[in-house]
Parts: structure tokens; sequence; C-alpha cells
């Protein structure tokens, strides 16, 4: 049966955004150039290559995409970058592309990031098609995804586990805030990826300062003298350095779902999983209107009562019916990710109560649809390349830090709040990374002369608070639009005409909304 195409993109946006919560390298890396600096003037071939567009059937990375890559509306391409932008005659990374062509005379392209680190753009615009191709914007202009570095179609590729290794949860899981017990761990995840991934050069050269310069290229690449930009979640970094690094060559940006300026990486988790539990208690409320809620008559005693029904699970995980266990790590990445828009609630509720009965399906299934897994077992999240994104953004905390703040998300989201996440001494994934971080905290500093922005943020979001969205607004100088309700992520994603309406208008006429103006989903 053919999938929704608007149920197969809250799929996408919500599950690529999700992953910015939970997994947050030699100095190959240099930072950015100073803001203000324009295209980098020793990039010689790389600003005046041609794109070569064709059609995208070759781009698929999994069976269940290829039907969608199929569609003879999209076309294909891939931009030559430096690996390194310290020695850009060096090895070359290529980032993939997929564009919808504008249905007019095109006015410049919308480039587009979904979110993670590790979501794939070019997957999000032909999952996205449909909106699209009824969408004013791409009346105008040329829709346009890319795959950062690291990421789906573009190389080189990074690999710290496969997907079987996923399957079975020998891979990195819940965060890695509890997953790292020890530096003999963390050494062979970082020597993992360094294998899996061709090695150290390739692996520690992923992080968002390149990513940015990357983006600078695409878009002289792509014939635009200004970027205009719509980035979801981690995207909203992204955009936010560009517009620091680059404020001349500024048209557009979008930020929905905008990560906090303000918050180190650590705050920054907390803050997440603080949202989290926001909205689980939300979900118990509404679980409560039933006589027979899986979680209780009482909405307060909902996490001592979720922890009940997880706990068997720490010890033996459930069987399904495919073959495969369903840990309690599986359990929570289900309830997260169904956690990420209110209409999941209900699916949530059902898995729970399933699952109490001894059915394991319903939540494996949720688990499945976080890590945006297919049919046949491919993951359509890089949760790999999230890993090395993270380490090579952020500075690493120590073993007493890493374990202080498993303490702290414990108490600021009890449904965490059992011994498997919390009674341990835990070590950050990046301990052993083979180089150190590109990106200082605070991450976006010396905001000047940006031209007006527009940050998208959803009072109720569950990854990247309504705080962050105020505070990114402030720091960038731009305008605030406030959307009421409990989802990550709204523009073209909450059935909402006022929010789509507003973004379109700024997009294609520049034309921010009023102050103070609100939407709701």
């Amino acid at each position: 049966m053919r999938s929704d195409p608007r149920s197969r993109y809250r799929q996408t946006v919500l599950g690529a955004a999700a992953t910015t919560f939970l997994l947050l390298l030699a100095g190959c890396a240099p930072a950015a150039p100073p803001p203000g600096s324009g295209a980098d003037a020793d990039l010689g071939a790389y600003l005046e290559q041609e794109l070569n567009w064709v059609g995208c059937k070759d781009t698929a990375t999994s069976k269940a995409d290829a039907e969608l890559f199929a569609n003879p509306a999209l076309q294909c391409a891939s931009v030559e970058v430096p690996l390194n932008y310290d020695k850009p005659e060096g090895k070359k990374a290529h980032i993939a592309l997929t564009r919808l062509p504008a249905a007019g005379d095109a006015e410049g392209s919308l480039l587009l990031n979904p979110g993670g680190p590790g979501g794939s753009g070019t997957s999000f615009v032909a999952s996205t098609l449909p909106q699209w191709q009824v969408s004013p914007v791409a009346e105008r202009f040329d829709i346009v995804g890319f795959d950062p570095r690291g990421v789906g179609s573009s190389t080189p590729a990074l690999d710290c586990y496969t997907d079987e290794k996923y399957d079975a949860g020998d891979a990195t899981r819940f965060g890695a805030v509890h997953d790292i017990t020890s530096t003999k761990e963390a050494t062979e995840l970082a020597e993992r990826c360094a294998d899996g991934s061709g090695g150290i050069a390739n692996l520690v050269n992923v992080g968002s300062t390149n990513v940015v310069r990357d983006m600078d290229i695409m878009r002289q690449v792509l014939g635009d003298d200004q970027l205009t930009y719509l980035g979801y979640s981690y995207g909203s970094e992204l955009g936010a350095m560009y517009a620091a690094t680059y404020p001349e060559k500024v048209r557009a940006i979008v930020l929905d779902g905008a990560v906090s300026p303000d918050l180190t990486a650590s705050e920054f988790r907390l803050s997440s999983f603080t949202g989290l539990q926001a909205r689980f208690d939300d979900l118990a409320a509404l679980c409560a209107e039933s006589p027979d809620c899986v979680l209780g008559p009482d909405p307060a005693a909902a996490n001592d009562r979720l922890h009940e029904i997880v706990q068997p699970l720490v010890e033996t995980p459930a069987p399904t019916t495919g073959g495969r266990d369903l840990s309690v790590w599986d359990v929570y990445l289900g309830i997260s990710g169904g956690l990420y828009s209110e209409a999941k609630w209900p699916n949530v509720i059902s898995a729970l109560t399933a699952l109490q009965a001894g059915n394991a399906a319903e939540m494996l299934a949720l688990r499945d649809a976080f890590y945006a897994r297919t049919a046949d077992g491919a993951y359509g999240h890089d949760f790999d390349t999230n890993i090395a994104v993270r380490c090579m953004d952020s500075p690493r905390p120590t073993p007493e830090e890493q374990t202080a703040l498993a303490r702290k998300i414990g108490e600021a989201a009890p449904m965490f709040d059992i011994d498997v996440f919390t009674a341990g001494t835990y070590h950050s994934e990046c301990e052993a990374w083979p180089a150190p971080p590109t990106r200082d905290e605070p991450w976006l500093s010396d905001v000047e002369g940006i031209p007006e922005t527009l940050v998208v943020s959803v009072t109720g979001d569950p990854a990247t608070p309504h705080e962050g969205g105020i505070a990114m607004a402030k720091a960038l100088g731009g305008s605030l639009l406030t959307v009421d309700g409990k989802q990550h992520g709204a523009y073209l994603l909450g059935d909402s005409k006022c929010v789509d309406d507003a973004v379109n208008k700024y997009l294609l006429d520049l034309v921010t909304p009023p102050t103070d103006t609100r939407c709701s989903l």
C-alpha cells in the first residue's frame, strides 16, 4: 500500500529533528572564516563548478526511497567541496543535492536542511514533494535539499555500526548520555567510527563549521548571490551559523524549531529531556481521561506506573514475532519519538497498553519510526554521523560532568529515572575522539549586520523548547513567530494555514509577521 505523503513528511521531519536532543575530530577542520569574509577566496574551481542535474533513480539509499526518487519531477546532482578546508587542493568530499525545479521562472533556490545532525535533505525533498508542488514558494524558487557530509548519498560516508548492529541493540542507544560507561568503551567507539568511515580524516571533518562553508559553495554553484534557507531543529544551528559567518550573503533564513544559542550542549540536552517530560505529563493526563488508562487514573503517578511497565525489560527484553527483541532502551526511544507530535500520543498509549499485555510489536514499530527504519531494515536517520558531528561541535564533558548530567536528567524528567539510566558512572561518547571540537560555547557570537530572519517556535515543543526560539530570534535580531501547540516544528507540518502563510510571505517577499503574531496548530 502506498504511504500517505503527509504522513511520510511528518515522519521525515519529526524523526530527523528528534535526533537533535539525543546525540550531541588531527586538527583537520579549522573554524569557519570570520564574519563578513564572504566566499573563501582560495577555493578557486570549487566556486566555478557547474552542476550536472540528472534523474534521481540511482540516488535512493534504501528500497523504500527508490520509488520516491524515481519521480521524474526531481533532479539530482553533486557538489565537490574540500574534505579539509585547510588543504583545499587535497581530498574532496561530494555533497548530494536533490531539487524540484521552480514551476515558473526561478528567482533562486530554497536550500533545505531537515535537522539531525544526520537528517537527509535529499530524502526530505523527495518525501515532501506533494507539499512543495502546491506551494507558492515552489512557483518562484527551486526547492533544493542537501545531504550534509557523511549523510545519505554524500561521500565520504560515515559508518560506526551496521543496520544489523542497530537492530540487535549493539550500537549506541539512548542519547549517549547514559550509554558510554568507561574510557574503554569510548575508545572502542572512536576506533570503530574511524575504521568504518575510511579513516580519521573523513571522520573529523564533518563538523558544523565545515557544513556551513559547504553551504556557501552550494549557494555559489546554484547561482544565487544570496542564500534563501529553511532549517528545522539542528538545521537552525546551520542557518544561524551561516548568517553570522556570511551576513552579506543572506537573503532570507527561516529557522523552525530553533535550538537555543545560549545553552551549552549539556544544558541543551537537559532542556530537551525536560521538554519531553512536560509532554509525557500531558500524555498521561490525556490517558487518564479513559477509565482503562494503562498509566493509571492519576497523572501524577504516571512516572511510577511507566517504571513498573518497563522495569522487567531491563533484564529480559521482550520478544516480537519478527524475531527481534524490544529492550528498555527501545521503549524509551519509541515513547520519545511519539511525544514529538500530539497527534501521535494515542499511538504511544496504545503501544504501552499492548506492551503491558505482553505484545511488544506496537512499541517496536514506534521505535523503528523514531529511527526511520524501513521494512527492509535500512535506517533512514544517520545516527553515526550524528555522533561525529556533535563530537566535532561541542566541548567534551568529563566523566564527572556526564554523570552529573544523567542525575539531573533523572530529576528533571522522572519518566527516565530508573537505575539503568541514572545509577552508573557515565562518560562522554566523544571522550576518545581523534580531534578536538571546532566550535566554542556559546556557538553563536559576534552576530552583526544580518538581514531580517524569521524564527518559528512552538510553545510546547518537546525537543527545542520555546525559550530557545525566543533566544535565537533575539540573538539574530530577527522576527519571532510564536505557534501555540505541542509539537516539534510547525511549517508545513501542523496543518496551520496561519504558519504556512506567514513563512511563505517571508520567503517570497521578505515580509515578516507583525510583532507578537501568534498562530496555532
